[in-house]
């Protein structure tokens, strides 16, 4: 299993700096990748805790983001006191932009695979795309787990308690 996560690690080292047009950091591009993935608006603190980033660097961020047009953030009508955010269409458009640029730059050098090296890579996607689903799933029962645990006090002081915490989607970032 080694093995396998090392190829992997290399492999995405390498994937996500495909794209060389237009250079954004890479926190930008995970959190318009996130936004994006399931196309339903996310609060702060589910992006802060999804993306690793502390919450006041992801205000910052998504303050940054706005402004260049790229997500809005508006009311929860779940909960007053939260901020959704909720990916622009340019946004979702710089997701779309980088991943032809990374087919463009990732096809030629499939094509200088063997054979027999491209049909392993056709035939590992199905199994590739279950891991990422497990993830997902196990990620997402994770957090109903915690939601379940959650002391009832904590609940009252943090509004809807574990729906704040993330959904790891495993997703390839910028993908």
């Amino acid at each position: 299993m080694t093995h396998f996560t090392d190829g992997v690690e290399d492999f995405n080292r390498f994937y996500i700096r495909l794209p060389r047009r237009r250079k954004l950091p890479f926190s930008t591009l995970s959190v318009l990748d996130a936004l994006a993935f399931d196309g339903s608006p996310k609060r702060l603190a589910e992006l802060s805790a999804g993306e690793q980033l502390s919450q006041p660097g992801l205000t910052q961020l998504v303050q940054r983001l706005e402004r260049d047009g790229l997500v809005v953030r508006g009311g929860d009508p779940r909960d007053g006191r939260a901020v959704l955010v909720h990916i622009t269409e340019e946004g979702r458009g710089i997701g779309v932009s980088r991943r032809r640029e990374r087919i463009g730059q990732l096809m030629p050098l499939v094509a200088l695979l063997p054979p027999e090296d491209r049909r392993a890579l056709a035939k590992a996607i199905p199994a590739l795309e279950r891991l990422a689903q497990l993830g997902r799933e196990s990620a997402g029962a994770a957090h109903a787990a915690a939601e379940q645990h959650l002391p009832a006090m904590h609940r009252g002081l943090t509004g809807k308690g574990a729906t704040d915490m993330p959904r790891q989607c495993g997703r390839f970032p910028g993908s």
